[in-house]
């Protein structure tokens, strides 16, 4: 028969029940903090992701294999379930994964961290990315993996390569400005009867060249209205009267090369029209329409400057600048049609510019 010992007394009992007492209540108050650091721990890396989804930062771990272990963001287009427990060369298009995998092993087999930006293909795009790669290691020291941090940098390099292409723009177009402005320096002083002639017609030409170049900025420089080119170059005559300058036609935007010429020619057709012309006498009349010539090969617009009422004209003996400027120079660079003629009833000038010459922003019946 078994025989079970019984404390002989229970103050015994009690007595080693409250020695061990402030050992249990030790522990559970130890367990207790423990559980709340690791609630807090939850919460902070659960935070932690939530931020990370929404940014254009990509956290993940791999092993030696280069195997993915977790990861924050979905990446190289594809979701997160279709990451993990791949290796790089299983998601990584071939084209790029030799300069992904690179830095990985150098990390891997060094145990220095690694930095680089990589172009991959993410589905239909190619998009940038800046790595930064660090050893994963164990306790004992030994790497047993990465822990990497991705940054979508695509619109970044998509600026980087943007201002580069201005600046080579800017510079092509610094040299082109500098030439048209040199070529009219020499024009304007073969014809300039004085200094003062000069400094009046050079200066007069180079403000009605900077109207062209401001409405080019504010588009931009992708092209000039049309009508707006005109209104710009012909705005200190429209304050007279409205009624002395008609302005008509269907919408028609100008590459910026076809716009400086153009806007000097119409500057030229101005002063001489205040100078000489139609707009020298309140009676005198603009007219300036163009349409479409959808007929012509290639096809064009054509615009018609008409002058009426003023005083009669007659046809120079010689031609002057802003002759040369109307029929010599459009004709060279935008391979324009003009005519030019001096009538007893006012000047007509009649310019027909090609399609190539327009900004594929304006409207085109074609």
């Amino acid at each position: 028969m078994t025989v079970i010992a019984v404390p002989d007394e229970p103050d015994e009992m009690r007595d080693r029940l409250r020695q061990e007492s402030p050992a249990h209540q030790a522990t559970l108050r130890e367990l207790t903090a423990v559980r709340r650091e690791l609630e807090t721990c939850l919460a902070a890396m659960h935070g932690y992701e939530t931020a990370l989804r929404g940014s254009n930062v990509t956290v993940f771990t791999q092993d030696r294999d280069l195997r993915y272990t977790s990861i924050s963001n979905a990446m190289f287009g594809r979701a997160i379930q279709d990451i993990v427990g791949r290796r790089d060369d299983e998601i990584i298009p071939a084209d790029s994964l030799s300069a992904v995998t690179a830095l990985k092993h150098t990390a891997l087999n060094t145990g220095k961290s690694q930095d680089g930006e990589v172009r991959i293909n993410d589905g239909a795009n190619k998009r940038w990315f800046d790595f930064h790669i660090e050893p994963l290691r164990a306790s004992d020291g030994a790497i047993v993996g990465l822990t990497c941090a991705a940054v979508d940098v695509t619109e970044r390099k998509e600026g980087e390569a943007h201002l580069r292409l201005l600046m080579r723009e800017l510079t092509h177009r610094s040299k082109n400005l500098l030439a048209v402005i040199q070529a009219m320096a020499r024009q304007t002083a073969r014809h300039a009867r004085s200094t003062d002639s000069f400094v009046e017609q050079f200066s007069a030409r180079l403000q009605a060249l900077a109207r062209s170049h401001d409405l080019l900025v504010q588009d931009g420089w992708h092209g000039a209205s049309l009508v707006d080119l005109i209104r710009s170059q012909l705005a200190p005559y429209f304050d007279r009267s409205g009624a002395q300058i008609t302005v008509d036609g269907p919408p028609v935007s100008l590459r910026p090369e076809a716009a400086q010429s153009l806007g000097l020619a119409l500057h030229e057709l101005a002063t001489n029209a205040a100078q000489f012309g139609a707009l020298s006498s309140a009676a005198g009349r603009v007219s300036i329409t163009w349409s479409w010539r959808s007929e012509r090969a290639p096809p064009a617009v054509e615009i018609l400057w008409v002058e009426s009422g003023g005083p009669e004209v007659n046809t120079p003996e010689q031609r002057g600048f802003g002759t040369l400027v109307v029929e010599r120079n459009l004709s060279r660079s935008l391979e324009a049609e003009v005519e030019l003629t001096f009538g007893s009833e006012g000047v007509r000038c009649r310019i027909v510019i090609p399609v190539a010459q327009l900004s594929s922003t304006g409207a085109t019946p074609l």
